[in-house]
């Protein structure tokens, strides 16, 4: 599988925990003797403006944060691209799940997930879109962008009990009709993070069934990097999520 990355990430471009020293090192120890990494290209301002206002976009670049901003989004149109003929995955920041139209907070500028979900719509890619966002916290930016389109269906899991809550993922996952599979991926949740509800094999387990339900809708599927904060487990959750991703146990090269 590819997973799309630029060495500008390692830049600490505030002072937030998304944008920490070691946060993307972590990431790329596990994955880089694995995955191939592919360089992620920064996305075109008319991208960008299918997701945001312009006042947005020049409130963004007014904080000296519009390229990085727009290289993540960047990296999710490519993962969403490369989801049509394989699972992808974007290793990239500013994360994007917090962003609206007009508004953003929570370390993020532009909405990843909306941009690029919203490209392959616009150009005739896809029918519909099941969104999973397994962040701790809830993806305001995502519903307030994608939930009013009957194309998109959005879950954020919120059972406080571990079983429950992966159970809910399970049976939204096995229902849904979708033809892209698209994953909003934070980190956080795990018992060693903010959270400390899930367990990194849980993260293989949702990957493993992401890809099965993509699979059996004729479709694709991919994730973009969201939340996720203790360096220690980053990278070890990453790789457990892309090894049940690519449906494959031991090696995930393929």
């Amino acid at each position: 599988m590819t997973v799309y990355f630029h060495h500008d990430f390692y830049e600490e471009y505030t002072s937030d925990p998304a944008a920490e020293h070691g946060r993307m090192e972590a990431i790329v120890e596990e994955l880089s003797s694995v995955v191939e990494l592919v360089e992620c290209e920064p996305a075109r301002k008319d991208d960008l403006l299918a997701a945001h206002s312009s006042s947005h976009l020049n409130w963004v670049h007014s904080q000296g944060l519009y390229d990085i901003a727009a290289l993540a989004a960047g990296g999710a149109i490519q993962a969403a691209l490369r989801s049509l003929t394989e699972p992808s995955f974007a290793v990239i920041r500013p994360p994007g799940h917090h962003a609206s139209a007009t508004s953003c907070w929570g370390f993020c500028y532009f909405n990843n997930m909306a941009v690029s979900l919203l490209r392959l719509k616009r150009d005739d890619l896809i029918e519909r879109a099941f969104v999973l966002d397994f962040d701790l916290h809830f993806g305001d930016g995502n519903v307030n962008i994608l939930g009013h389109h009957s194309w998109v269906e959005i879950l954020n899991p919120e059972a406080s009990d571990r079983h429950l809550y992966l159970e809910e993922v399970r049976r939204a996952l096995e229902a849904t009709v979708a033809d892209t599979i698209a994953v909003s991926a934070g980190f956080d949740n795990h018992v060693n993070d903010w959270g400390g509800l899930l367990l990194s094999s849980d993260y293989k387990v949702m990957g493993q069934w992401v890809r099965a339900a993509a699979v059996r809708n004729g479709g694709g599927c991919y994730g973009i990097l969201e939340g996720g904060y203790n360096h220690n487990v980053l990278g070890t959750n990453v790789l457990a999520f892309l090894e049940g991703f690519a449906g494959i146990c031991d090696n995930i090269s393929g």
